[in-house]
């Protein structure tokens, strides 16, 4: 296996394995919000707030992940030949 190839696996890999925890982690925070709400209608307000605040810093290790696997798709991969071809003057 070359060198473009294990990027190109090592890329999915990471894609696969950084999109199920942040999926998880978001069901389980808005199930405790839901929960949380449930209990307390007049914070519901605070808990959403917080809920959101949550959910963003959640999805920013799926983010870091899909900008790890195009790093290792557009540097180490066959794209960055083709790429580095027609920015070629």
């Amino acid at each position: 296996m070359t060198i473009e190839m294990i990027a190109i696996v090592v890329a999915g890999i990471t894609i696969a394995i950084g999109s199920v925890g942040p999926a998880l982690g978001e069901a389980r925070v808005a199930a405790s919000a839901m929960e949380a709400i449930a209990r307390q209608p007049d914070m519901a307000g605070t808990i959403t707030r917080t809920m959101f605040v949550s959910l963003a810093m959640i999805e920013s290790t799926a983010i870091y992940c899909l900008l790890i696997s195009m790093m290792l798709m557009f540097k180490l991969g066959p794209l960055f030949e083709t790429a580095a071809e027609t920015a070629a003057p």
